[in-house]
């Protein structure tokens, strides 16, 4: 009896031994091979070891080929995988992460860096479908955002747009997360357009309704102009903390402002010295008129920045021609704008007048341009340019091709070179002397009234010829 009990025990120790060594081998096989449905950037290792596993994945080429909805999109070449033999410790760590004791047909799909990987998808690849993609958005319709917009005066919002273009950055973002996979499988975005009601819009909307209620008070000479915003700005969008403004309603405002004030290059009507209205010619260099560039952008700015109502003044946006490019008579406001201080030439009385403040200070006659060669000194308002005493006057006239000659007083005019002088060397005074025997376009003066002439022209003041 006590025999048989020995055996059965025999027996059963034998079956524990082997469960135990068949338990060991199978936990180790378990422990050091992948389950059946497990990837590595997209390369099966199941029922592999480590060993295996790295001898398969160092064997296997990477396609690169990039799809989009699942439809080939750019064909890329095939290179190696880039894993070798001291990627193992990497695959470990993957056989730890997926072991489970009974076998399991879950899928796993994990990523591993190579070793010695290179830059081919992730730099040329990479480049190559964003500029696709960016290429194929030209032939796409674009999408258009909601905005808030200021038009004549009302605040309105324009409604979005779809489109279908591609959204690059995103996409790109996807194709990055699949950096060390056999192919890169894109998914379809769309770049979607700001909406009405989003809180952008709503800002957008908020700070044009504050710009409508701004005004500038633009003050030319002693006429003051309210210019609303919502008058004068036709149309005006709030972008990236910015107001975006059409200029067309202020410049269109400054052109008529030009236009009712403005002396640059108009004609005037001219009482002479007799009593005379004449009409003076347009053209001249007199006068001022308002740079419409200076004038709107200043307005613009300080719509941008002003609450409620600012003050300007048109004095910083005026302009004129020849030698003073800032303008002549702003301050003058009476005689159609060229004041009471001017030179008066009369080209048939061969006679100069200056007043100052409204009376003579200077009378004497001149000889002007010879007319028989089409010298005349030429008609309109000039200014006086400036002054130089003595001074060396060189340039051509009729029968002199050219000529230097000492003055001791010169005051030019014109933009061609016209101007007051003294002509010693002229004997001939008559009040006919300009037909056919005048200057070569100057006013010549006699030696005797030269200096009183002089001092009293001052640079800017009005010439009247007529």
């Amino acid at each position: 009896m006590i025999k048989i009990k020995r055996k059965k025990m025999l027996v059963a120790g034998v079956i524990g031994i082997l469960c135990i060594i068949l338990g060991s081998s199978y936990t180790y096989y378990r422990m050091t091979h992948f389950n059946q449905n497990v990837e590595i950037n997209g390369i099966n290792v199941g029922g592999l070891n480590k060993a295996q596993a790295t001898k398969k994945l160092k064997t296997k080429t990477v396609s690169n080929n990039v799809y989009l909805n699942n439809k080939l999109f750019y064909r890329g070449k095939k290179t190696v995988s880039g894993f070798s033999s001291q990627d193992q410790r990497k695959i470990q760590k993957l056989l730890k992460k997926q072991w489970s004791f009974l076998p399991s047909k879950k899928k796993y799909s994990y990523r591993a860096i190579p070793s010695k990987m290179g830059n081919y998808r992730q730099i040329e690849i990479r480049n190559a479908v964003a500029a696709k993609l960016k290429s194929e958005n030209q032939k796409r319709k674009k999408a258009v955002d909601a905005k808030a917009v200021l038009r004549y005066g009302k605040v309105g919002i324009d409604k979005a747009q779809k489109g279908d273009q591609y959204n690059v950055a995103l996409i790109l973002k996807t194709f990055d997360k699949q950096k060390y996979e056999q192919n890169v499988y894109l998914k379809n975005k769309i770049v979607q357009p700001l909406s009405e009601t989003s809180k952008t819009v709503k800002h957008e909307k908020k700070m044009l309704e504050k710009l409508a209620a701004r005004k500038v008070e633009y003050t030319v000479q002693n006429t003051k102009y309210d210019l609303e915003a919502k008058q004068v700005l036709n149309e005006v969008t709030y972008q990236n903390s910015n107001y975006q403004i059409n200029q067309a309603g202020i410049s269109k405002k400054i052109d008529e402002i030009n236009k009712n004030q403005a002396t640059l290059g108009k004609s005037i009507s001219f009482k002479t010295h007799a009593g005379k209205t004449v009409t003076v010619a347009s053209g001249g260099t007199y006068g001022w008129a308002i740079k419409s560039s200076d004038a709107v952008g200043r307005i613009i700015n300080s719509f941008k920045k002003n609450e409620g109502t600012s003050q300007l003044d048109a004095k910083s946006d005026i302009y004129g021609t020849g030698y003073l490019t800032y303008g002549t008579g702003y301050d003058n406001t009476t005689n159609d704008g060229i004041g009471n201080t001017y030179a008066e030439v009369s080209i048939s009385d061969q006679h100069l007048w200056i007043y100052k403040d409204g009376k003579e200070v200077v009378s004497t006659n001149v000889v002007t341009g010879k007319s028989s060669t089409n010298e005349d000194t030429p008609k309109g308002l000039w200014y006086v340019m400036y002054k130089e005493s003595p001074s060396v006057l060189k340039g051509s006239e009729s029968g002199s091709e050219n000529y230097s000659v000492k003055v001791n007083y010169w005051a030019q005019f014109t933009n061609s070179g016209c101007g007051f002088h003294d002509a010693s060397w002229r004997t001939n005074w008559a009040s006919n002397a300009y037909l056919n025997d005048g200057s070569g376009g100057c006013v010549n003066t006699p030696v005797s009234q030269m200096k009183s002439v002089y001092d009293n022209l001052s640079q800017a003041e009005a010439v009247v010829v007529y």
